[in-house]
């Protein structure tokens, strides 16, 4: 991911999955002092996840060239465990105030924002500006963060995602289907598909956000961009009319079998094959999936026929298609009593070359700017680059304000809603209980 790859994506997708602890543990853990040890660090040491290959790869690479020199003077050392070991190991650190120099925070954002709480996390704002480095990061990742994080920046921006749908140009201009740009357009090249005996869609039921995120941002087409932020804020609820409509039009889409057979138990490696195999036409997904496009052994329809949109419209819709729903996968960040002169010149290191870094050798879109020449892999990479640096407005996705029940409750549930074993209004109402659970 970063993280990107399919196991790495299985990775930060875990961001939008609940943690796996209680958050009361790490208030107990970390005694609110964020004192301690006041040692400096010995090794750059990182935290990351056991699925996610690209960073640590990355600040390998970049250990033995770009930023050599902050590597001689505190060696980077990788530690990984399995993402859903994270939390718990967090919390074991903290309790023992022993996180390392940088780690991979926590599985929503709600336990990163504990620990700031506790003076275990750095403020990376006010540390990249002390080290000049502040405008290395692309100012809607870092909109995104904080929108995340309770207007602070707490994470670094390793990955930036924007998500659309990804298309099979060959496939559409064998059915003479043009890219759609409302809702009822999209709906009806799908039939026009799936009577072609082409499946229209490709998607992981097993995991369950692919399906929750088309329903969000149908509601941020039909609503507008607030539409969850009323939802968080006890403005409205998911059982209200209009917000019940998405989830209809969403099982819909299943109802008609545009999935296509066992959507339910599809896991997102075998969706993510199926649209790369040619065996479906569309597939809506994060850019991440463009280092499984640009990989010529994973991607048997060649990235140059797969095409990215943006999702359509919704007619008399309050939203625009120019806003897209973002993400910086799993965060990073960087503990407090840590952040030295020798942390600081690793970050500054980080700051100016993991954007080149990872796009060159990964192609992997980060929330750094590129620096240096670097040519993208090919022609959706460079839409995509393109659509990040034009994009107006981001928005997030369907349980990112969700509490870690109703986030468990929403990813669990979606397969449900798609394969007809459970009706639109009472998966939403499902939702609801969970998020006004106390």
């Amino acid at each position: 991911m970063s993280l990107r790859m399919p196991h790495a994506r299985r990775a930060r997708l875990s961001l939008f999955t609940a943690a796996t602890a209680s958050l009361a543990l790490v208030t107990t853990a970390c005694g609110g002092s964020g004192s301690g040890s006041s040692a400096a660090p010995k090794e750059f040491s990182y935290l990351s996840v056991t699925e996610n290959t690209t960073v640590k790869t990355a600040l390998t690479t970049m250990s033995k060239g770009a930023c050599k020199a902050a590597n001689d003077a505190l060696p980077l050392k990788v530690e990984t465990v399995p993402q859903t070991s994270l939390d718990q190991k967090l919390q074991l650190l903290a309790g023992q105030d022993a996180l390392p120099v940088q780690f991979a925070a926590g599985n929503a954002p709600a336990l990163t924002q504990q620990l700031a709480k506790s003076g275990k996390v750095a403020d990376l704002e006010k540390e990249l500006k002390s080290l000049g480095v502040l405008d290395q990061l692309e100012p809607a990742a870092v909109s995104t963060i904080k929108a995340l994080y309770g207007g602070k920046l707490q994470v670094l921006p390793y990955e930036y995602n924007i998500e659309g749908i990804f298309y099979n140009k060959k496939i559409f201009q064998e059915n003479a289907i043009a890219v759609p740009g409302t809702w009822d357009e999209l709906v009806a090249a799908a039939a026009k598909l799936d009577a072609k005996n082409v499946q229209p869609f490709s998607a992981s039921g097993q995991q369950g956000w692919p399906i929750t995120r088309l329903l969000s941002t149908y509601l941020y087409r039909s609503l507008g961009p607030d539409a969850l932020q009323k939802v968080a804020d006890g403005k409205a609820k998911l059982t209200d009319p209009e917000y019940v409509k998405a989830a209809e039009e969403i099982a819909g889409l299943g109802k008609k079998g545009y999935f296509g057979k066992g959507v339910g138990s599809i896991d997102y490696d075998t969706a993510m094959n199926q649209f790369l195999n040619g065996k479906a036409a569309m597939f809506y997904m994060g850019n991440w999936a463009l280092a499984n496009i640009s990989d010529e052994k994973q991607n048997k329809v060649g990235a140059e026929n797969v095409g990215f949109m943006p999702f359509p419209a919704v007619s008399g819709g309050k939203g625009s298609i120019d806003q897209y729903p973002s993400n910086v996968g799993l965060g990073i960040t960087l503990g407090a009593k840590s952040f030295d002169k020798k942390t600081g010149d690793w970050v500054s290191c980080i700051a100016k070359n993991y954007g080149s870094t990872a796009l060159r050798d990964h192609g992997s879109i980060s929330g750094f700017k590129v620096n240096t020449g670097v040519m993208d892999a090919n022609d959706v990479t460079t839409k995509v680059r393109k659509t990040i640096s034009e994009s107006k407005q981001n928005v997030l996705w369907f349980e990112a304000l969700f509490s870690t029940k109703a986030t468990t409750v929403s990813q669990t549930n979606a397969a449900g809603l798609v394969t007809g074993s459970m009706k639109p209004a009472v998966f939403m109402q499902t939702v609801q209980d969970a998020l006004t659970a106390k």
